[in-house]
């Protein structure tokens, strides 16, 4: 660097202004909310520490499972589900193999024999469509669609066509549907192994498939695709190798048929715990990303939690502890395996988050099934004490008050939610009165009648037992 770039730089830095907490002012685009999750919010912590949300699995599970002559082996699910708000139903797409080894008999001999299971030749897998009224109950309805011969499996053009089955052939399906697209023919999106795409006006009559033009990588994984609000763009999560084994990549397309070559994004923190798939999904101003940690050592699979700004550069949120761990108990229905689904329902009083759970080991003759686990209203991650004994603080970068009052979701039962807010001198201007119970979207009274709205504002919030998820700004 010559002596007139050093000038430019250090001019730069000098009169892009400070705060009165010393970091660098950060313009925060404003937000329907935001999740503390998201570090680009936080000037300071102290004694505070930033956790995954604890999940609840449902009594229900599992909600529905191998059952059919077709389903040979769920294996990874590679599971999609939405809730359809203009048909008012759930819909499911899933990828069980339906060309493989039977389970059926070589999973007792693995038991008696310790017989290691390896994935025979010849084995294909298929997309297929589930629905449900209620997310718990489900029917796999006769499509018509293709042709299975429960004898002669290999054949496509034999048996008959009562079955689920939508596309044979497909390897690690993502689909979604797609409320911004203008076509109605291209309404319904998928992309899947090869890397290659195809089409549909319902999701379930598909085009042909088309080869994802400029990527290189297989993506033997559970691909999966998303419009990017932020970058005006399409992008596809899928997995590569290098030198931690699995690792996370990413590719990006203006229009579903071109595509940029992949990029990693994420890799295991050792070869140890490696990446095996990652759901992507934007909520609140950020991308999260639901990882599948495959444990090398214990042989196992567990859903982790990321998220990024720009779903290239990810942040994983407590590292080797599970969002949805597997059960504990060997042989219970996810005790083996813990594939997260595609995509997250979110409901007034709870997000639903679906996944393919198996009895069994990842490399082992498994059975699987589609489970159901629950997070409360923005729970995926908050801040609490590191030292329970004492309280934590944090405190935000400056943001605008954009609203007519604060809103506030947190757990504070047992416990307590003090905030202030500060001006750009680091005074306090206003105090809220303590919340101590568990709240989402809970409206904050002030204690004083500080005309706050479009105010540049420092929250700063002291947990006492209690862990906050996020705030807003609303009437």
């Amino acid at each position: 660097m010559n002596k007139r770039s050093i000038i430019v730089a250090i001019t730069l830095i000098l009169t892009s202004g400070l705060t009165a907490f010393g970091q660098a002012k950060t313009k925060l685009p404003a937000r329907e909310k935001y999740l503390v999750l998201d570090s680009r919010l936080i000037a300071a912590t102290d004694n505070a520490s930033l956790t995954v949300g604890k999940v609840t699995k449902h009594p229900s599970n599992p909600l529905f499972v191998e059952d059919k002559p077709w389903e040979m082996r769920y294996d990874n699910l590679y599971g999609n589900v939405i809730y359809d708000e203009q048909e008012k139903i759930y819909k499911c797409w899933y990828s069980p193999f339906i060309v493989d080894a039977d389970w059926s008999k070589n999973w007792p001999l693995e038991r008696r024999d310790k017989i290691r299971y390896r994935p025979g030749r010849g084995r294909e897998m298929g997309i297929c469509y589930a629905t449900s009224k209620d997310g718990l109950t489900w029917v796999k309805p006769e499509l018509g669609l293709a042709s299975y011969d429960p004898k002669n499996r290999t054949k496509r053009d034999s048996g008959d066509k009562k079955n689920n089955i939508i596309l044979r052939g497909p390897h690690g399906a993502g689909v979604f549907k797609d409320t911004r697209e203008p076509d109605p023919k291209r309404r319904y999106k998928t992309i899947f192994q090869g890397l290659k795409t195809s089409v549909s006006p319902d999701g379930l009559h598909w085009s042909k498939p088309k080869k994802c033009k400029g990527v290189t990588v297989a993506g033997d994984t559970h691909n999966n695709a998303f419009w990017a609000p932020t970058l005006g763009k399409y992008v596809g999560i899928t997995r590569t190798w290098g030198r931690k084994g699995r690792e996370v990549a990413r590719i990006e397309s203006d229009d579903f048929v071109n595509w940029t070559k992949e990029v990693v994004v994420l890799e295991g923190i050792d070869k140890k715990q490696q990446p095996y798939a990652m759901p992507v999904f934007f909520r609140h101003g950020v991308y999260i990303g639901l990882v599948a940690i495959f444990d090398i050592p214990s042989n196992r699979v567990w859903t982790e939690l990321a998220w990024s700004p720009d779903t290239k550069k990810w942040n994983r949120i407590s590292p080797g502890t599970p969002l949805i761990p597997g059960a504990e108990k060997k042989l219970d229905y996810d005790y083996g395996c813990v594939y997260p689904c595609a995509y997250p329902v979110f409901q007034k009083d709870k997000i639903m988050l679906y996944y393919g759970g198996s009895d069994y080991l990842h490399n082992g003759w498994r059975t699987g099934s589609l489970c159901l686990a629950t997070l409360r209203p923005d729970g995926f991650a908050g801040y609490e004490s590191s030292d329970k004994k004492k309280p934590a603080t944090i405190t935000t970068k400056p943001v605008v008050f954009s609203g007519e009052s604060l809103k506030i979701s947190a757990d504070a039962k047992g416990g307590s939610v003090e905030i202030e807010l500060l001006d750009a001198k680091g005074s306090v201007i206003a105090t809220a009165t303590k919340i101590s119970e568990n709240v989402t979207d809970a409206t904050v009274k002030f204690t004083n009648d500080t005309k706050l709205t479009g105010k540049q504002v420092t929250l700063r919030f002291k947990l006492t037992g209690a862990k906050l998820y996020a705030f807003s700004f609303g009437k």
